[in-house]
């Protein structure tokens, strides 16, 4: 892919991601566009903006030199189709693995990537002799569509089963596993058309109600083999699917080692820490990758970060705009339970300061509830 300068960048999606993608482009002298079915999304003012309509996302094609998506449910169709008009990345195969649970894992399984045993489930049959085959406890999740704990039941007994088929919405499913695992990992890693590859730290994630409250970047403790093991699943992955653009793989770590268990093929929100520290953030690389420059250096800027989100509502961010090395990124969405509508960054330069400093933003703004 050549060098490309000035290029206007399509964005399927208008919210926070495309607003961060954005912010992340203009400097380096992009235009951008998105698609939107309302015009009030948080990258609406960032550029023109489409309506998703198959006439108008043809036209957003025509003018656009280069598109992209926010979301790994993206239809492939469409991928496909306007790629025909301008070169769409990461491209369709990232999205046929990445939207679908099953897919997604007998990809994993084919590249010798370590993950939960699983079977497919289609009907309530299915899932009755998947738990016979796999075990209890396991989690049944739908194969497509489900994301900060949704689509998912955990299943405990045998008697559950009905329960779990209608929670679920009786929709194509997996049935995968427990994993006895330490924590949760997560790696960023961006490959461009010249098959340059660059690979953020493993970074720790936690998560309350299916939904992710804090990063931790660097995670602490990871032997230099671990994260040379998450680097060899990605660069797997990245090579299979001739993917363009940032990879995310979330993972469990275990006594043995690293379990795969899932990806994303865009931008994440455990790489939201990068924005400010790291040399080069993962919209700014995926910027780059997608339109054709050199992949920036993805090292910390100080020893310890972490990203903590805003849920549901703002509360009093007073404190926080007062606080050292303390970043507030807000979205301009309306409070709603359980929503994303902003993230708070930290810096510091020991774990006692980072200890610290989440300790009193716990306090005072009530993120973690």
């Amino acid at each position: 892919m050549p060098i490309a300068k000035g290029c206007r960048v399509g964005v399927l999606g208008a919210g926070q991601l495309g607003r961060m993608l954005a912010l992340a482009g203009y400097p380096l002298g992009h235009q951008f566009a998105f698609s939107s079915a309302t015009p009030d999304e948080p990258a609406c003012l960032l550029g023109q903006v489409y309506d998703n309509t198959p006439e108008s996302l043809q036209a957003m094609a025509q003018q656009c030199d280069v598109m992209t998506y926010e979301s790994e449910n993206t239809p492939v169709e469409l991928v496909d189709q306007l790629n025909t008009i301008t070169p769409v990345y990461p491209s369709a195969p990232s999205l046929y693995y990445a939207q679908n649970r099953g897919r997604e894992k007998a990809l994993f399984t084919e590249l010798a990537i370590p993950c939960a045993p699983y079977q497919c489930v289609n009907n309530l049959d299915d899932l009755k002799k998947a738990i016979e085959a796999i075990g209890l406890p396991a989690v049944l999740k739908t194969t497509t569509e489900g994301y900060d704990g949704k689509g998912q039941f955990v299943i405990q007994t045998p008697a559950q089963s009905d329960q779990a088929w209608l929670a679920i919405g009786e929709k194509p499913a997996i049935l995968e596993g427990f994993i006895s695992f330490k924590r949760e990992l997560s790696m960023i890693a961006v490959r461009n058309a010249d098959n340059q590859q660059v690979y953020y730290p493993l970074v720790e994630n936690q998560h309350h109600d299916g939904i992710l409250r804090l990063t931790l970047a660097p995670a602490s403790q990871i032997d230099p083999h671990i994260q040379q093991q998450a680097q060899d699943y990605m660069q797997a992955l990245l090579n299979k699917m001739n993917h363009v653009g940032v990879l995310t793989l979330e993972l469990f770590e275990t006594e043995n080692g690293l379990i795969a268990n899932e990806m994303a093929p865009r931008v994440h929100n455990s790489g939201h820490w990068t924005i400010e520290g790291a040399r080069t953030s993962q919209f700014e690389n995926h910027i780059r990758a997608i339109t054709g420059l050199p992949l920036g250096a993805t090292t910390p800027r100080q020893p310890y970060a972490a990203m903590i989100n805003i849920i549901g509502e703002y509360g009093d961010l007073t404190p926080a705009f007062s606080m050292p090395n303390v970043h507030v990124h807000l979205y301009d969405k309306t409070e709603r339970p359980a929503r994303k509508i902003g993230h708070i960054t930290v810096l510091a330069q020991s774990q006692a300061e980072l200890d610290n400093t989440l300790q009193s933003l716990s306090q005072t703004l009530h993120l973690n509830k």
